[in-house]
Formats: structure tokens, sequence, C-alpha cells
């Protein structure tokens, strides 16, 4: 396994300025964001663009891999998470459109892995999304396999706002529907996992990891703290709303050791990608750097030298 970390809370870094700072502090992978340029986005850590997608070629691919290459870097994954099931159609079109230029640049470039959600519109049923799922994302499945490249879908409901409520933005949060997307999409699609949206759903980490371990293609290292007086206000039915914090890594409630045992233990052997949304360590790119590097002093001394 190796250390990575996700380049959203840089938003105004430069790619090769945080590959270098990234390489400097023993990381080696980088999965990257690949939103539009003209996103219009309402949410933390999104509409960022580290690598514009929309007019890659293969030439201008090799060169961003080579230019990683000379500060020991590679992308684990590109990443561009947008609600592929909005009930706009327009806007459903467009982001779907997207996720396929991110999918042929990852392919171009030789990056394995494209990290996103299935997206879900939150006034429906889990039901009633997965359904639409089944009509949408066939097409991108297949689009995915023609350019060699995995899809790891990330597990959060992707509830953090009223707007949001109840159904979330992203239907695949749960083993009963990774279970059906998995059957349904075939060995393309996979998951990248992150255990702190398991941590206030109440699922066992370790049995995720050993029941979905051969479809788990990408992880995400984010911690999550469970706000117990904001529980105490707002119990379980606000679907974590104003009680779950994202944390850096020990920080929260996972185990760490007992998270990376378990992945080794079903043969994982690719990312561990901090993924920082943490807000105590938010505000300057010094202070994101900082949390980053409380994530890495966390999970380093897990992973073999």
């Amino acid at each position: 396994m190796k250390l990575g970390l996700l380049t959203a809370p840089l938003p105004s870094v430069p790619l090769m300025e945080i590959a270098k700072w990234a390489s400097a502090q023993r990381f080696e992978m980088l999965e990257v964001c690949c939103w539009p340029k003209s996103a219009e986005v309402n949410r933390r850590y999104a509409g960022i663009t580290h690598i514009e997608v929309e007019n890659l070629n293969k030439d201008q691919g090799e060169q961003i891999v080579g230019e990683l290459k000379t500060h020991n870097i590679t992308m684990s994954a590109l990443g561009y998470y947008p609600n592929n099931l909005h009930p706009d159609k327009n806007h459903r079109e467009s982001v779907n459109e997207h996720t396929k230029k991110v999918i042929k640049a990852a392919g171009l470039m030789g990056v394995p892995v494209v990290s996103t959600f299935i997206g879900a519109d939150a006034s429906k049923t889990q039901a009633e999304n997965w359904e639409e799922a089944q009509k949408v994302w066939p097409d991108i499945v297949k689009y995915a396999e023609d350019n060699n490249v995995k899809i790891a879908i990330e597990n959060c409901p992707m509830i953090f706002s009223k707007d949001e409520w109840p159904s979330g933005h992203n239907v695949a949060y749960s083993p009963k529907i990774w279970r059906e997307m998995f059957a349904k999409f075939g060995p393309a699609v996979g998951l990248n996992l992150d255990p702190s949206h398991l941590v206030w759903q109440m699922i066992d980490i370790e049995r995720v990891i050993k029941e979905f371990g051969t479809r788990i293609y990408h992880t995400h290292v984010k911690d999550m703290e469970i706000d117990r007086e904001g529980l105490y206000e707002n119990g379980i039915m606000s679907a974590g709303i104003g009680w779950q914090r994202p944390r850096l890594p020990g920080y929260g409630e996972v185990n760490w050791a007992k998270f990376v045992s378990a992945l080794s233990q079903v043969g994982y052997d690719y990312v561990l990608c901090v993924e920082h949304e943490d807000r105590r360590f938010e505000g300057t790119d010094e202070l994101v750097k900082q949390g980053f590097m409380i994530a890495r002093n966390q999970i380093a001394p897990l992973l073999p030298m």
C-alpha cells in the first residue's frame, strides 16, 4: 500500500507544486481533481480543477505523467464527484458527459481509476434512485471499459445539508446497494472506500472490507467524529446533519490499525489516499498542509518501509 492525498483542499496551488511538496512529505500518489473550469458548485472541496480534461490529448497527458514522475509521484485516480443522477436533466447530461471526459483522460494517461459518485435525487427513495441509476450508468460503465479504466464509487451518502435531506445525493452508500451495483455493472465498477461514512451509519468497517475486498479499487483516509451533543439534539433521523464531523485520521472514531490490517488481509495493495475535510485545519494552504502531515503521521507507521 502507498500513501496518497486528494488534491481538493489546495485549489489554488498548481498540480506540480502539490506534487513536489507531497513527495517531500513522503506521499507517493495523488488523486487529482478534474472538475470542469466552468463548474458552478455550492459545496466544499468541489469545483476544483488541477487537470483540465476537456481537450486533453495523449501528448499532453504523457507530459503531465512525466512531470509528476520527476517528483516520484504517480496518480492513483482522477477525481470528479458530481451528482450523476441530478433531477435537472440538462445538469445531469452535462455532468455525465464530463464524467466520460475524465474517464477518457484517465485512459490517455494510464491512470487506472476514476473516482466519483453514482448520484441521487434527494426527494426519491433509495429504490427509486437505484432504478434510475440502472438507466443512466450502463453507458458510462461501457465507456470506462472501452478506455480500460475502473470506476471507484465513494460510499458517501452526501447528506450534509437540508437540500440533500432525506435521501442524499449518492445512492451507493450501503452494502445492499453495492451488491446490486456490482452484479449489474460488473467488474468495471468498485468502491472508493471511505471508512468515515461507515462510522455514522453504524456499518461494520472490517466486515465491509472482508465482504467487498476484491471490489475496493481505491480508498479515502478520513476519520469521523460524532458530536454526541449534536446527536442528542437532532437524533439519528436527521441522517447525520448536525452531529457528524469529518476529521483527520486519529481525531475520530476509526481504528486505523484495524482498517489497514483488514485491507492487507484481503490483499488490497493500492493507495491509502488522505481526504482532508477537517475544518480545524483549513483557511490557509499552510494549515491544510499541516493537516495532511498529521494524517501522514497517523498512517505511515502502519505501512511497510
